[in-house]
């Protein structure tokens, strides 16, 4: 009787023991098939810039390729102001579903808050990829009487404080390569700050400024109209190849503009591999390739984990140059 008894206790301990591992795998299951299913919904697509702009044309190019794939659209959502902090203080205070999206700018996301005291911090993000690197350059009118990045530095140099930059916005990638060139060249400039690249490149063309710091991108669009002095790229780009790098000019000045795309921290991390997985087939996609040169997107790629150590690279960077030139403590 006592044997039995001991048995019927070890019968019940094991079907107890076999009930929690088939719940608890089942439950691992509705996890996994939860995830699995995602998207079930549309996506918010967060830009922190105006329609048209740049980072809004690229952003468009991918939803192309994303529509091809996945079977819930992106709804585009502008949240712009304050060189884009309103919109990457938007995307890291989003509920971490996976249902925002946001595409966010280097070295923006990383100056704002070291000179802003942006509501957000690189560390709010889980980085996606990086699908653009657009070197700044020096650029002016094409009837300037400048013909050269020497005579410009030689203009500067014997009238401090005359010479008339434009930029668009403060503690953005066209403010940086403004400091690193006046760093470099040892010169002192007068900083003129535009909203957008529109009213940039119209006050250049307009005769309003002296030279300008821009993206390639938006110069691209005027080259019938501008002319492209140096490039902060680290070679000559290929659809301007008379163009010389500050590096060749013997100035390392290499600020430009990473584009890109993050979730929240705390996402679920098969939500974002599949959203990983997805970029990343897409940015491998010919045709893909193809209708961003068309739209003169200097394509770049960087894996979510390669973009993050980027980000934070530059940040480090960014303290020492910002705290050199009394911007930063």
């Amino acid at each position: 009787m006592k044997c039995s008894k001991k048995w019927l206790v070890y019968l019940i301990a094991v079907l107890t023991l076999a009930m929690l591992i088939v719940v608890a795998g089942c439950g691992g299951k509705k996890d996994s098939d939860k995830a699995m299913k995602y998207p079930t919904k549309p996506i918010n697509m967060v830009m922190a810039f105006t329609a048209g702009g740049s980072s809004d044309v690229q952003a468009r190019i991918m939803q192309k390729y994303w529509d091809k794939l996945v079977p819930q659209p992106w709804v585009f959502q502008y949240k712009t102001g304050a060189g884009g902090a309103i919109g990457f203080s938007e995307i890291a205070k989003a509920k971490p579903d996976g249902y925002t999206i946001g595409g966010v700018n280097v070295p923006h996301i990383v100056l704002q808050p070291i000179g802003q005291n942006a509501q957000f911090s690189i560390d709010d993000y889980i980085y996606i990829c990086q699908v653009v690197n657009d070197p700044q350059a020096l650029v002016v009118n094409k009837n300037s009487r400048f013909k050269s990045a020497k005579e410009v530095i030689e203009f500067a140099k014997a009238n401090p404080g005359k010479l008339k930059v434009g930029i668009v916005g403060t503690y953005s990638g066209s403010h940086m390569a403004l400091l690193e060139w006046e760093d470099q060249a040892g010169i002192k400039t007068a900083q003129i700050v535009y909203k957008g690249a529109a009213d940039q490149n119209a006050a250049l063309l307009g005769g309003e400024l002296d030279v300008m710091m821009g993206n390639v991108n938006d110069v691209m669009r005027s080259l019938d109209m501008m002319t492209v002095l140096a490039v902060t790229s680290k070679e000559r780009i290929k659809f301007l190849p008379e163009t010389p790098t500050f590096k060749e000019l013997g100035m390392n000045v290499f600020s430009d503009i990473r584009r890109g795309f993050v979730v929240q921290k705390g996402t679920d991390p098969q939500i974002v591999k599949f959203l990983r997985d997805t970029f990343k087939k897409i940015a491998e996609d010919p045709e893909y390739i193809k209708d961003m040169e068309k739209a003169g997107q200097p394509t770049e790629y960087l894996s979510g984990e390669d973009f993050e150590k980027y980000v934070k690279e530059n940040n480090a960077n960014a303290q020492t140059l910002l705290k050199k030139v009394g911007l930063a403590k």
